[in-house]
C-alpha cells in the first residue's frame, strides 16, 4: 500500500469571508490536492485570537468559515477538517517550541515587526511559533504557502531541524508546496495591489457577495488610458480583468483579446461582472445550506478533530519524552 504524501494548511476565521484572490490562490489549490495527497486543513480560531476578542462572534465565523471551504470544494470525506482549539497539542507543542526558540528569532519575523510595538500582544510575538507546532503536529512532508508566509515555514523548517538535533528526530522538516502556483488578483480599485482581506472594500470580490453587489464593483473597477481590451505593463487594470475572466471562462488571455478587440470597456466589463456571478454561485448556493446548518458543520469539525488527533497525540507523545517529561497518568 502507497502511503500519500501528506499536506497541512490552515485558514483563519476572520469573519469577513474569502475573496476571489484566496478562492484561486488557496482554496482551489487545496481542493485539487485531495485527489492525490493526505490532506489536513484546520481553522486557526486561537489565531484569530490576535485580532478579535472572541465571543459568540467567533463561534459564527469559524463555522461560517468552515461553511465557506465546504462550498468551495474541500471534502471532508477525503480530509481532515477541524478548529485548532478542539486539540490540545498545539498549544502544548507551541509553548514546548517557544521554549526552543531565541528572542531574536521571533521578533525578527515580519509580521511582528510591522504590526508590534508598546501596545502589542505577546501572541502576536509568539504566533510563529505556535504556528510551527500547528505544522509539526502533523509531520507533513508539504506546505502550501503564499509568499507572505513563506518566513514563518523557514522558522517552522529551524525549529523542526534544532529538535531534532538536540533531541533526536521526532518531526518532519516540511518543504513549501511546489504545485501549480494560484493565480494573483489584484484589487479593482488599486490594480497595482493583490486583492486582499486587510483591504477590503469595493475593490474585493467576496466569494458570497451577492450578484448584484458582484456587477456594481467590477462594473467601477478601475481601468486604464485607451479603449483596447488587452494586457500589458502599461495596463494593469484591465490586465487584472483579462485575468479573471481568463480563469472564470477557461479562455486564454490572448483568445479574450482578439474576442474583444474593437469593443468597448462597458460590454468587457459586463461580461467579466457575468462570468464572476456564474462561477460563484453554485458555491454561494452551497454556502447558504451550509451556514444554515450550524450542527452539521459542528459534525464536519468534530470528525475532522477526531481524524487529526491520533496524529497530533502520537507527536506530542514523542516530543514529550525527548524532552523528559513525566508521563502522564
Amino acid at each position: 500500500m502507497t502511503t500519500r504524501t501528506r499536506v497541512l494548511s490552515g485558514i483563519r476565521p476572520t469573519g469577513v469571508g474569502k475573496h476571489l484572490g484566496n478562492y484561486l490562490g488557496a482554496v482551489r489549490q487545496w481542493v485539487a490536492l485531495q485527489d492525490e495527497y493526505e490532506c489536513f486543513f484546520f481553522v486557526a480560531d486561537l489565531h484569530a485570537l490576535t485580532t478579535t476578542e472572541g465571543g459568540a462572534d467567533l463561534r459564527v465565523h469559524t463555522r461560517n468559515v468552515v461553511a465557506e471551504l465546504l462550498a468551495m470544494g474541500v471534502d471532508p470525506q477525503r480530509s481532515a477538517v477541524f478548529a485548532q482549539s478542539h486539540l490540545h497539542e498545539h498549544t502544548e507543542l507551541g509553548w514546548i517550541l517557544e521554549c526552543l526558540t531565541g528572542y531574536g528569532e521571533a521578533t525578527r519575523m515580519t509580521q511582528w515587526k510591522d504590526k508590534g510595538g508598546s501596545g502589542a500582544k505577546v501572541g502576536l510575538l509568539t504566533y510563529p511559533i505556535l504556528q510551527a507546532a500547528d505544522i509539526l503536529l502533523y509531520q507533513p512532508q508539504q506546505v502550501p504557502v503564499g509568499e507572505d508566509q513563506r518566513q514563518h515555514l523557514e522558522l517552522t523548517r529551524d525549529l523542526a531541524q534544532r529538535f531534532n538535533s538536540r533531541y533526536g528526530t521526532a518531526f518532519t522538516v516540511p518543504d513549501a508546496y511546489r504545485g501549480v502556483p494560484g493565480q494573483r488578483i489584484k484589487d479593482l480599485q488599486d490594480p497595482t495591489a493583490q486583492m486582499s482581506t486587510s483591504r477590503g472594500g469595493p475593490g474585493t470580490l467576496w466569494v458570497v457577495d451577492e450578484p448584484k453587489v458582484i456587477t456594481k464593483k467590477v462594473k467601477s473597477a478601475v481601468t486604464d488610458t485607451g479603449r483596447e481590451v488587452r494586457a500589458g505593463e502599461d495596463k494593469p487594470g484591465i490586465t487584472n480583468l483579462l485575468t479573471i475572466l481568463s480563469i472564470a471562462t477557461g479562455s486564454s488571455v490572448a483568445e479574450l483579446e482578439t474576442a474583444y478587440d474593437g469593443k468597448g470597456y462597458g460590454d468587457f466589463k459586463a461580461d467579466v461582472a457575468d462570468a464572476v456571478v456564474e462561477l460563484f454561485a453554485p458555491i454561494r448556493e452551497s454556502y447558504a445550506t451550509l451556514v444554515a446548518a450550524p450542527d452539521h458543520l459542528d459534525a464536519v469539525l468534530e470528525a475532522g478533530a477526531a481524524a487529526a488527533r491520533p496524529v497530533a497525540a502520537a507527536t506530542l507523545q514523542d516530543v514529550r519524552e525527548r524532552i523528559g517529561l513525566l508521563a502522564r497518568s
